[in-house]
Formats: C-alpha cells, sequence, structure tokens
C-alpha cells in the first residue's frame, strides 16, 4: 500500500463535477442580476410542512419575481393567470440562496438561510397542540406568506406515505421526452389521476382519522404548487410533499432521487417512531426496491406495501418495471392496477 494514498476528493471526476457546481451557481447568479435589474422582487414560496408536539420541519423556497399590481389580486384576475398554466413557467424564477429568511411560529422566532437552490429546508423546537397550524415566513424585500404545518399527534399509529409519479397521476415520468413534454408543456389541468386512487387515500383517511399523508417525490420543488393543486383539484388528502432539487451538488452531477427517498424514509422511522407506515408506490421505477428494503430495514415501522402495476403501454412509457428487491419482506406486499382492487386487498391484510 502506498504511504499516501490518493485523495479521492482530489479525483478528475470529482474536481468536474465541483466544476459542473461552480458553472450552475455562476447561471445563477447572471439570473438573478438579471431579475433584479428588470424589477423582480424577493418572494417567499410556502411548502407544507409537519412536526411533532415538540418540533416542527419547515420547507420554503425564495424565488425572485415580478411585483403584483392591486388590480391582479381580485379572484377574477387570479383564476384567469391560474388557468392554462405550463409547466415551464415554475422554472423561470430565479432561485436566491444565502439570503435570510425569518421564521415564526408557536411563539418562536428564528432566522435561517437558504441553500443554493433558495430552498429552506429546517426543524425547529416549539411546542403545538396536534393539528394543522401555520408558520409565518418572511425575507427582506419581500411580503409575508403562511406555510401550513401539520403536527402528529402522539397517539398517531399509523401513516401514510405516498409516491406521485405514475402512483397519484400518470405521468410517465422516467421517460425523457415524456418528461419534458408532462413538466414543461402540458397544461397541468390536463394531467390525468390514477383511477380510483384518490378514493382509495379517502377510505383510508376515514378508517384512521388524523393520519398524516406525506407525498414523497423525485420530483422538482419547482413544480410543488402545481403538484398541490392537482391534488386538490383531484380530492386527494392534503400533506406535506417532500421534493427534490434538480441539477449538480457539490459533489455529483445530478441528484439521485433514490437516495432522496431513502434518506427521507429513514428521516420518518426516526422522528416517528411509533407510526408504522403504508408505503404506496409504483413498479416504473424503484419504488419496490426503496419500499422492501425499507421493510426489512425498519419492520416496525412498515404497515404494508402497496404497488400500483403499470399498464404495458405506461410501462413502455415508463422504460421498463422496476425490478423486485430479493430482501426478504416480513410486511403485508399488495399489487394492483388500480386504486378499487387495491383497496379490497389492503381490507383483506386489515389495513381497511
Amino acid at each position: 500500500m502506498p504511504a499516501n494514498p490518493p485523495d479521492p476528493a482530489g479525483s478528475p471526476e470529482r474536481q468536474v463535477r465541483h466544476r459542473a457546481a461552480r458553472v450552475e451557481d455562476w447561471v445563477h447568479d447572471l439570473h438573478v442580476r438579471w431579475a433584479r435589474r428588470r424589477g423582480q422582487v424577493p418572494t417567499v414560496v410556502p411548502y407544507t410542512g409537519y412536526g411533532s408536539t415538540e418540533w416542527v420541519r419547515v420547507l420554503c423556497r425564495v424565488l425572485l419575481s415580478r411585483q403584483i399590481s392591486a388590480d391582479e389580486t381580485s379572484p377574477r384576475r387570479r383564476k384567469r393567470r391560474e388557468q392554462g398554466i405550463r409547466g415551464w413557467r415554475s422554472f423561470t424564477s430565479a432561485p436566491v440562496g444565502d439570503v435570510p429568511v425569518t421564521i415564526e411560529v408557536g411563539g418562536q422566532r428564528i432566522e435561517v438561510r437558504t441553500d443554493r437552490g433558495g430552498v429552506v429546508d429546517t426543524r425547529i423546537p416549539v411546542s403545538l397542540a396536534p393539528g394543522w397550524h401555520q408558520a409565518t415566513l418572511s425575507t427582506p424585500g419581500s411580503e409575508q406568506v403562511v406555510a401550513p404545518i401539520q403536527i402528529l399527534d402522539p397517539e398517531v399509529s399509523f401513516g401514510i406515505i405516498s409516491d406521485v409519479d405514475d402512483t397519484v397521476m400518470v405521468t410517465a415520468l422516467p421517460r425523457p421526452f415524456v418528461a419534458f413534454w408532462n413538466t414543461f408543456v402540458l397544461d397541468e389541468h390536463a394531467r390525468m389521476p390514477t383511477q380510483g386512487m384518490s378514493v382509495l387515500y379517502e377510505r383510508l383517511v376515514r378508517a384512521h382519522p388524523g393520519v398524516p399523508v406525506l407525498y414523497l417525490s423525485t420530483g422538482a420543488w419547482n413544480v410543488a404548487p402545481t403538484l398541490n393543486r392537482f391534488l386538490s383539484r383531484n380530492l386527494y388528502p392534503s400533506g406535506p410533499l417532500l421534493l427534490t432539487d434538480w441539477g449538480p451538488t457539490h459533489d455529483r452531477w445530478f441528484r439521485s432521487g433514490r437516495a432522496h427517498k431513502e434518506e427521507n424514509l429513514r428521516r420518518l422511522a426516526g422522528e416517528f417512531p411509533g407510526v408504522k407506515w403504508l408505503l404506496i408506490g409504483d413498479d416504473g421505477q424503484h419504488d419496490e426496491v426503496i419500499y422492501a428494503d425499507f421493510a426489512a430495514e425498519h419492520p416496525d415501522n412498515v404497515a404494508a406495501i402497496a404497488i400500483r402495476q403499470l399498464s404495458k403501454g405506461e410501462a413502455v412509457l415508463a422504460g421498463g418495471r422496476g425490478k423486485a428487491s430479493q430482501v426478504e419482506v416480513r410486511v403485508p406486499w399488495v399489487s394492483a392496477s388500480d386504486g378499487s382492487t387495491m383497496a379490497d386487498q389492503l381490507a383483506e391484510a386489515g389495513i381497511l
């Protein structure tokens, strides 16, 4: 063995990846300066958070956007602006990194800073009663906004973690061209809900009062407002979105969607050790493997695994079906192509 082994951080591949992140930061800086010259101002985009009676996880993003005139705040003008929204519009606003964001919740007031992509994801110790609360968010030059916060009751022992793409709505996201079309071109009102899934979720919520529903997706934070409107319009239960950010990091060309899901599952298991989660996904990506591995690692935190089977056409668009994990799973596992059949199987497993 050499006396001084090579430093992996100094490898050409690592340096290139670092360079990619620096290029992205340079592009963001140009975008921010261009937006400010056009008179755009900081805007805090609030996301739904969650927590226990002792802490909250607050999520938001700071972007630059044009000032809204008084006549555009009327309900009629707002409704007109929301009609025919294309996904690409959510990607044109400049994210603002390393700026302070003031958070007020439960009598606490703290200041945190955004990351490179303008995102705030922070945990705050605070005492709140179970139920829905609000956090007030602001950054210098912005108006105050409120973010919903769902506080879990300490007695809650069952929860739902759901994938989004090809689980609650049909997107065929893994195929690059289709993903581009769905994200940047398609009118958000043309997105198709998955048959029977909203009814399944409604039945689960009725059967388990106070159940938390979290939507864990590899989608970008840019599409969070669009996804929230889709979920509300198609009568899915309200709940936090746990999304990610696209582009290079300090040591990778692109963020790993699989790692994002695995990390959040482990985090939720640590935050709520007494909750057993129903994990809902599809067989078009890595959900089967991710859920099976998590169930093997945390068997006491999984109530069941429910996998939506893609049709042959959807599987082709999705780039094929995922490969089930070889890990032995000791929790109920159901699989069906629609929410109604899945509900019957979950009833037989004692979940419904």
